[in-house]
């Protein structure tokens, strides 16, 4: 009865201690949602009924968002704000910070405050260049008339000499930056320092509507970026620096889905690099992807099974319906209902879920993807082409795609193909202990050597 009677006694005094406590003030966070880090500011005032407050976002540019409702009871601190589906509630401990989560539409991510400053975590990344550089670095911008957008980038060259060879970088799925930015890594801004130490000249760019880009991205599809790559390629042949005649591209993911597409219609690439490119249909990829990925985080073959079967649905109505979004959200609306309810995400309603799935794969970038088939592009491609990839790449299947690319390019009759699967590396291109998107961030490399040392030597054996 002792214990029992001194656990008593010790919450209610931490009840009290609590309550004594100021909550009024500003409470800043830091709200962490896979790589990104928001910071998020509460500001409560005390009112004569109760508690008022509001919500700044400053990395989005958001401040003073109305907040709905307020309370702090017995320690602890419950904010909502109704039409953005956000709820926060903490616990006020002795030290001045509150310990809780934060929830939206139903996903709960931990999130403490403190009335302090607060400051993102800064992850180590070796391999990060830091100015000054040892070679020159030029911020342009270029036109894509056809879109009638200005991109803007980056290109780096040596600083001796003139007449380089020259690589431009497309990024894989997603608005990306220039440096490819994604899980606190930046693979572009390294191996573009890698390779320009080098002797070769590269040029990165902000996708459309990223960055210091104009144009809108998500109406964008593959082929509308091939357009973008294409200005790139454009822009550097009128750079007196830069040897017009060994100019290639090296795109990573989707970017190994459009160098092809540039190459097939321009004689005058030079080579193109396919970093974790693709070589089966877009439907075909996705489903191997789901599956791989399904695997490593653990799902049983019945799990596997059902969703492998909601996909292909799906898919195939993406690919044969006349009107994909009516058909869309009436199967999803079966597939919901058919959900067992511990399986349904707190607080997402039927609604939610079929708009979500909806929107999402009758984008006009999904719908071009799911219907894709890259290899009647691949036997068009006449110039040099290295295909590359990890071991462990759980999004893009080494063994199928390169299989694929090559079978494609033989067909059109381009020998003048080098496929390498490397081992141990994931889809970034990182020496990974299981390949599974979880590990990206945690890892500290950004790019493996061996992977930047073939992509150099090869560039070495089409430019010299």
């Amino acid at each position: 009865m002792k214990r029992l009677f001194t656990l008593i006694i010790t919450a209610i005094l931490i009840s009290v201690s609590a309550n004594a406590q100021e909550i009024a003030g500003q409470w800043n966070g830091i709200l962490k949602v896979q790589s990104t880090q928001l910071r998020l500011v509460f500001h409560i005032e005390k009112t004569e009924t109760g508690y008022t407050s509001k919500m700044d976002s400053p990395d989005q540019g958001a401040f003073g968002i109305p907040v709905t409702a307020t309370s702090f009871e017995n320690g602890t601190l419950k904010i909502s704000i109704t039409n953005a589906r956000i709820e926060y509630k903490g616990t006020l401990e002795d030290e001045g910070k509150i310990i809780g989560v934060f929830t939206q539409a139903g996903q709960p991510f931990p999130m403490n405050l403190t009335k302090g400053e607060v400051e993102k975590e800064v992850a180590n990344r070796p391999q990060e260049p830091k100015p000054p550089f040892p070679y020159l670095s030029e911020e342009v911008k270029f036109e894509n008339p056809k879109a009638g957008i200005t991109l803007a980038g980056t290109l780096t060259m040596p600083k001796d000499g003139s007449n380089f060879p020259a690589v431009i970088l497309i990024s894989g799925s997603g608005a990306q930056n220039r440096d490819e930015e994604l899980m606190g890594h930046k693979p572009f801004l390294v191996l573009s320092d890698f390779l320009t130490r080098n002797g070769i000249a590269v040029l990165r760019y902000d996708d459309r509507g990223t960055g210091e880009s104009t144009g809108k991205f998500s109406t964008g599809t593959s082929s509308d970026f091939a357009d973008d790559a294409e200005a790139a390629f454009d822009y550097l042949r009128t750079r007196k620096e830069i040897n017009s005649e060994k100019i290639g591209f090296a795109g990573h993911s989707e970017g190994g889905i459009i160098a092809p597409m540039v190459a097939a219609r321009n004689a005058d690439v030079g080579f193109i690099i396919l970093m974790a490119g693709t070589g089966i249909p877009g439907d075909q990829l996705l489903l191997l992807q789901q599956k791989l990925l399904g695997e490593a985080a653990g799902m049983n073959e019945n799990q596997l099974a059902a969703n492998d079967n909601i996909s292909r649905k799906a898919f195939e109505i993406i690919k044969t319906s006349a009107n994909p979004e009516r058909d869309l959200s009436d199967f999803m609306i079966e597939t919901f209902r058919s959900l067992p309810k511990n399986q349904i995400p707190n607080g997402m309603t039927e609604a939610d879920f079929v708009n979500a799935q909806v929107n999402q794969m009758t984008s006009p970038w999904m719908k071009y993807f799911i219907q894709y088939n890259p290899a009647p592009t691949l036997q068009k491609v006449s110039c040099p082409v290295l295909a590359i990839n990890g071991s462990k790449d759980l999004q893009v299947a080494p063994k199928e795609n390169l299989e694929a690319i090559k079978n494609a390019l033989d067909e059109g009759g381009n020998s003048d193909v080098k496929i390498v699967e490397i081992p141990g590396l994931n889809h970034l291109f990182q020496e990974s202990k299981t390949g599974a998107p979880s590990e990206y961030q945690s890892i500290e490399q950004t790019f493996s050597p061996m992977a930047m040392e073939e992509i150099l030597n090869w560039i070495k054996t089409q430019v010299n």
